[in-house]
């Protein structure tokens, strides 16, 4: 190749377009499509250029290589030479090549507009690989080539542009080419050359417009963590995470944000020097104490997210960076993501975990599965030969190096990264549970193990002692049909909300407050309030060390109560999240860290001081008023305007009119915004006096468990001695039932149920439909087999019987 054009061999971001994959790759298309696409939009893209395909097979050609290469590959696809000795051997041929005198000018020609353009001499860029066949939807080549960041000088760049093209014979690029079957020779390298945002001096990460285990296409997903981005790829590093609402990020007076979680943060990735261009050093504990984005910040970086996502028309994988200098927020990488998209949407697999042993450890979890197996722990990548096939690999983080060993596991567990690392997107490539971040794995797991890895819990993944009882349920909802009467889903765990996106439910019919107050927040609300109560110290320690970063503790229970709740009103939104305000005995409050100190100790909790009765006591006023707040925040500050109040345990209409009173004191007034406050019928007084309470209330939900145990005066946790007269289809229970929904519908308000008789009794869900009832509540495990049930009674599928 003489005389070559060297428009042929460099082009400028600015020039390039999505179709131009085959000429500069997925990665250096993209960022062209932006900047000329989206920068109208706001959205900002580093300049940069690109060297061609043309510029490889210049290179390769020049050097006279392209036979020696294929000749090598077929060797090791005969079984000649391993793989490592095949990658060393086409890596050294690069090496050891020269530059085209003319291809070299070109590059340093576009290296030195660049620096001018952006008034630095010798400029710091980022040298990134870009192969031809990368970063399609069904194909990710994330890792698999090399990145070099922080390079600067002319001669500097020309050897980075070498060890680039060198790098996509990597042992992994090899074997990932051969497994997707892409022809090693009809693969070239194109090398992304772009001005380096100072993230060095501030913070970088990356961003999926989905949520990365579930697919739930409504929610931008962000990790960040301080420094420079490979950090937070590499999952060296455990990163902040951030969830935003998408449907609502066009709503200027709402801020959407669903979750901010702090991430440890121990190191960052800073500039270096010429021989060592990047190095990591310890953040400092402020640094480790403080998320790296300011709300505003991460809500700009979300709606860019979707902006790219509406226009490639595709869900995407996002690389973002923020400059120390100048405060700028920038897009550095974009590409389409490749598992959810390809996966068929109305299938799935749900899998249970049961006999658990003791929890060793936590982390995030990867993928929804669950597999018990035993653990191979490898604490560096020279030993990664001692792996034993389908063991669970145990090791403190992957890098791409890694991938061939990951293919042998039957799960992953590691001590650092976030759901953006590279072990996260691996695992999920390959179909493999995964718990990262852990933060201790390698201490507490050993080889030889038997561990179970869960994933099937939500967004916490967990790893048993043990081999627990694993099943799996597969969820067809083709061919599942329109019915008059609701089928809602009962949901209390926000981590594990996603997970139930696909279910064509009509909404929440309960979500029970209590639930995130015990495992996301632990803490009595009195004790938030008033510390000088509590007199355990173990208890004023943990209360500290919880609360650490808020301003105040109450803030403390408001956020994270908050969060948790949008989370549930958000998986079904715009369709009705009916949340049960607090409903713990007084047992169980006591049981909350410090909240011994506040609750007084009773014979029977159960018809004890519970439910609304606590509302407008003072002995709890002051926590029921952190509720309120929680849920204003919900609907206001949020936009979870589909977030439906239900007060349990509601005894009088007196209470009613009390409890009411009280929630417009803390700014929750029925009606206004369109408040909706539905009651619980789980007392005869509720079904009695049933006409007097939709005085009160938007609708009822019925709690047949409590309403049976009031019904028939049986204790429900008496255990066996009455456990054959616990029926929630005796007659009685049905005539309560029968006459509150006549009622609820004479008076044209709403009325539910909420419970596990019509997911276990065909024969009751045909009641509650005769009876006319407007939705029925369920587990998500038992949504299908519901809905078959309610289509029989709507359809008279079942034989008629006697309704008492």
């Amino acid at each position: 190749m003489n005389n070559v054009d060297p428009n042929e061999l460099v082009r400028n971001f600015a020039t390039l377009k999505r179709g131009d994959v085959g000429l500069v790759g997925g990665k250096n298309s993209s960022l062209g499509e932006m900047i000329g696409a989206l920068g109208e939009k706001g959205i900002a893209v580093p300049g940069g250029f690109a060297t061609t395909s043309h510029a490889y097979w210049y290179y390769v050609d020049y050097n006279d290589i392209r036979d020696k290469i294929a000749s090598l590959v077929t060797e090791w696809q005969e079984g000649k030479l391993s793989l490592a000795e095949t990658g060393q051997a086409v890596r050294k041929l690069f090496l050891r090549g020269n530059w085209p005198a003319d291809a070299a000018e070109a590059i340093k020609k576009s290296y030195r507009e660049l620096s001018e353009r952006s008034g630095v001499e010798n400029l710091s860029v980022a040298v990134r690989s870009s192969a031809t066949a990368e970063d399609l939807p069904d194909a990710s080549f994330a890792g698999q080539q090399e990145t070099y960041l922080n390079i600067f000088g002319e001669d500097a760049l020309l050897d980075a542009c070498r060890r680039c093209y060198a790098s996509l014979f990597t042992d992994r690029a090899i074997s990932y080419r051969q497994t997707r079957g892409f022809d090693h020779m009809c693969v070239a390298l194109s090398i992304g050359v772009q001005r380096m945002v100072r993230s060095d001096l501030s913070g970088s990460g990356v961003m999926f417009s989905i949520d990365t285990e579930s697919g739930f296409d409504k929610v931008v997903l962000i990790n960040a963590a301080w420094g420079l981005g490979e950090n937070v790829v590499q999952g060296t590093v455990n990163p902040d995470e951030y969830q935003i609402f998408k449907p609502l990020l066009d709503n200027p007076r709402v801020t959407p944000i669903l979750q901010k979680k702090r991430g440890d943060k121990s190191i960052k990735m800073v500039y270096g020097d010429k021989q060592a261009p990047t190095r990591n050093v310890p953040t400092s504990k402020a640094e480790r104490a403080a998320f790296v984005l300011s709300d505003t910040e991460i809500m700009q970086l979300a709606r860019w997210g979707c902006t790219i996502e509406k226009h490639y028309g595709c869900p995407m994988d996002m690389e973002w960076a923020k400059d120390g200098i100048t405060g700028e927020l920038f897009i550095v990488q974009a590409r389409p993501e490749t598992v959810h998209s390809q996966q068929e949407a109305t299938v799935f697999k749900s899998y249970k975990v049961t006999q658990k042993g003791p929890v060793l450890t936590t982390g995030r979890s990867i993928g929804v599965a669950a597999v018990s197996g035993r653990v191979c722990l490898i604490e560096s990548a020279k030993d990664i030969d001692k792996f034993i096939d389908g063991s669970i690999l145990v090791t403190e983080s992957t890098d791409p190096d890694w991938v061939p060993v990951m293919k042998r596991a039957v799960a992953i567990v590691t001590d650092q990264g976030g759901r953006t690392s590279h072990a996260a997107i691996v695992s999920r490539e390959l179909g493999l549970p995964a718990v990262v971040g852990t933060g201790n794995a390698t201490y507490v797991l050993h080889t030889g193990q038997d561990v179970t890895v869960s994933c099937a819990e939500g967004d916490q993944g967990f790893v048993y002692s043990g081999t627990c009882d694993i099943s799996t349920e597969t969820i067809d909802l083709t061919g599942l049909p329109d019915v008059n009467t609701k089928v809602m889903l009962n949901l209390a765990d926000p981590a594990a909300a996603y997970r139930w996106w696909r279910l064509p439910s009509d909404g929440i019919g309960l979500a029970r407050m209590e639930f995130v107050v015990s495992t996301a927040i632990r803490i009595h609300p009195m004790a938030l309030i008033h510390p000088e109560r509590v007199k355990d110290e173990a208890a004023l320690r943990e209360i500290d060390r919880l609360t650490a970063g808020y301003d105040s503790k109450p803030d403390y229970f408001v956020d994270k109560l908050s969060r948790g709740l949008a989370t549930l009103c958000a998986a079904v939104y715009p369709k009705p999240a009916i949340i049960r305000m607090s409903d713990f005995k007084t047992n169980e409050y006591a049981g909350l860290i410090g909240g011994a100190a506040f609750e007084p100790k009773e014979e029977n909790p159960m018809l004890g001081f519970r439910g609304a009765s606590r509302y407008y006591n003072p002995r709890y006023r002051e926590g029921f008023a952190l509720e309120c707040a929680a849920i204003k925040r919900v609907r206001e500050d949020m936009g979870l305007d589909n977030a439906i109040v239900m007060i349990p345990f509601c005894r009088t209409v007196g209470e009613a009119k009390k409890v009411l009173d009280v929630m417009a004191g803390n700014g929750l007034r029925r009606g206004q915004n369109g408040l909706q406050v539905y009651v619980m019928c789980e007392i005869p007084s509720n079904v009695i006096l049933a006409e007097r309470f939709t005085e009160h209330f938007d609708g009822f939900s019925i709690g047949s468990n409590d309403l049976t145990q009031l019904t028939l005066g049986i204790d429900r946790d008496s255990g066996e001695l009455l456990a054959d007269l616990f029926d929630e289809q005796d007659a009685a229970v049905k005539w309560m039932i029968s006459n509150v929904i006549k009622v609820a519908r004479a008076k044209g308000k709403k009325i539910g149920i909420c419970g596990q008789a019509p997911s276990d009794h065909p024969e009751f869900a045909r009641f509650l439909v005769e009876a006319g009832i407007d939705s029925i509540s369920v587990i998500p495990d038992s949504f299908v087999a519901v809905k078959q049930h309610v289509v029989d009674g709507e359809t008279g599928g079942l034989d008629a019987y006697d309704v008492f």
